[in-house]
């Protein structure tokens, strides 16, 4: 059973004239943990907005849990949980407060669902008097997802939950999203960090509304079309103008220290290649990333 499907969705703003999402169709399985990965501006939020039942598309439908978005959106409204990117609970509220708040909307308690949110309240429990405008960012981060899953939702919508908080935060929160998988809740996360695709089990890379492939982390990496080579030099600016001058070379990015780089025929030696750039220090054969891919995706 897919407990997400998206079938030709559209949405533009200003009268037509700024195009949000385009043609966008994809299908999420239950209990599948499902990464849209894109920028910011690439219509992650619009499509979010739209699946959560708060935006109305122009084209297209979109199943969530079995109901039609528009047709059964109280029934959606019930079953699922979002949370979005901005912090967006009651600042002055204290933190068991507004989790009390959220349970009653849902006609439910704290201690009724206490069990899909321990492990992550605990975390957050010594400071359940503080008011949640006082937290730190990952602590708000925790509680607003607390607060999306204390009616134990079916399907869970995380608007770049990670964005703005700390490596630690980060890493704390894939590790409790796994934790929530286990339990059989449905993930759908967004984010712009392109590290971050490899943790989910499929992802969907999006860029000005459009989708460019959906596929396991796996399967996109495995599909990336050329031989691909990190090069570095003392000179990495030098180097990149040197690089794009050269006519063998297909493409060139940037990543950290160093160039990633194709050729346009394969077959052409990298050896050789190393030779006639005597600024080169180190060139080597590497596996794609995520961001690879994505690029040469985005340059198609």
């Amino acid at each position: 059973m897919n407990h997400v499907i998206v079938e030709h969705i559209e949405k533009s703003y200003d009268k037509g004239k700024s195009s949000a999402v385009k043609d966008v169709s994809f299908e999420v399985k239950k209990g599948e943990l499902f990464g849209l990965i894109g920028p910011d501006g690439a219509g992650k939020t619009t499509l979010f907005r739209i699946l959560t039942t708060l935006l109305l598309a122009d084209k297209g439908k979109a199943y969530v849990n079995g109901h039609e978005v528009v047709k059964d959106f109280k029934n959606i409204r019930k079953e699922v949980g979002y949370m979005p990117g901005k912090f967006s609970l009651y600042q002055d509220l204290s933190v068991e407060e507004n989790l009390s708040f959220f349970a009653s909307i849902f006609n439910t308690t704290i201690q009724e669902n206490y069990d899909l949110v321990k492990d992550i309240y605990v975390q957050i429990e010594p400071f359940k008097n503080r008011r949640a405008g006082k937290l730190s960012g990952g602590m708000k981060q925790k509680l607003a997802l607390c607060c999306a899953l204390i009616h134990k939702p079916t399907v869970l919508f995380l608007d770049e939950p990670t964005t703005g908080v700390d490596t630690v935060s980060r890493r704390e929160f894939w590790d409790m999203l796994k934790g929530l998988k286990e339990q059989g809740i449905t993930i759908l996360v967004s984010t712009p960090y392109m590290d971050e695709a490899s943790l989910c089990e499929k992802i969907a890379l999006i860029q000005e509304g459009e989708i460019l492939s959906v596929d396991t982390p796996q399967g996109i990496t495995a599909a990336y079309p050329d031989k691909l080579f990190a090069i570095k030099a003392e000179n990495m600016s030098k180097l990149l103008k040197e690089l794009r001058d050269t006519p063998s070379v297909k493409e060139v990015n940037t990543f950290g220290e160093y160039h990633h780089i194709s050729f346009i025929k394969n077959e052409t030696q990298p050896e050789e290649f190393q030779s006639n750039l005597a600024m080169t220090t180190e060139m080597k054969p590497i596996a794609p990333t995520i961001e690879d891919c994505f690029i040469n995706l985005m340059n198609r």
